[in-house]
């Protein structure tokens, strides 16, 4: 597994990256001994210091945690809790559901894109938001269970995917009560 281990505002010692790097290696093994890469980005940040750890465990699976801190190690290892227990339950979830199964398949999301209408203006009105590109993403085939867990483990606030009962494009999405909503539009062009 290639880690990536950089600092912003503070200069990463020997010691601190070897602790990353060991302890990292070994709370991602434990689980996926196979993981394609980590970034881990240690911030100061006034008075704290702040840890962001990104794993992909997997294709198309990212897990994210954070974290801050007085010390810089203090952080590292509260994120990196975070990420062994996020990485232990979705292990435990892919033994328990995909027992038998194959890979997924996923789409890649261009194939979505909406491109502006000609004439259509790009630059947004005063005082409203710009709308942002994004990098090229798949679009993962998957159950809602799963779907949901995907986007508990990124850490992301709504998941696009396509509905692995009916093939389907489907939204998950965690509502301001905190419970999950799940959006499953009806395809009425066809009723």
């Amino acid at each position: 597994m290639d880690i990536s281990i950089k600092g912003k505002r503070l200069d990463v010692g020997d010691a601190l990256r070897s602790h990353v790097e060991d302890h990292l290696g070994s709370a991602v093994t434990k689980y996926f001994s196979k993981a394609h890469d980590a970034n881990v980005t240690i911030s100061r940040e006034a008075h704290f210091f702040r840890a962001d750890i990104s794993v992909h465990p997997l294709r198309g699976v990212l897990v994210q945690g954070r974290s801050n801190a007085d010390d810089a190690y203090a952080a590292f290892d509260s994120a990196l809790e975070h990420i062994a227990k996020q990485l232990r339950r979705y292990k435990r979830r892919l033994n328990d559901k995909n027992k038998g199964r194959g890979q997924e398949e996923s789409i890649p999301a261009q194939q979505y894109t909406l491109a502006p209408e000609k004439g259509e203006e790009e630059l947004p009105e005063e005082g409203q938001p710009a709308i942002i590109a994004e990098l090229p993403t798949e679009i993962a085939t998957l159950s809602v269970s799963e779907a949901v867990m995907r986007m508990d483990l990124a850490d992301v606030p709504a998941l696009m995917f396509r509905n692995r009962a009916h093939g389907g494009l489907n939204v998950v999405y965690r509502r301001p009560d905190g419970n999950i909503g799940w959006i499953d539009p009806a395809n009425t062009a066809n009723a």
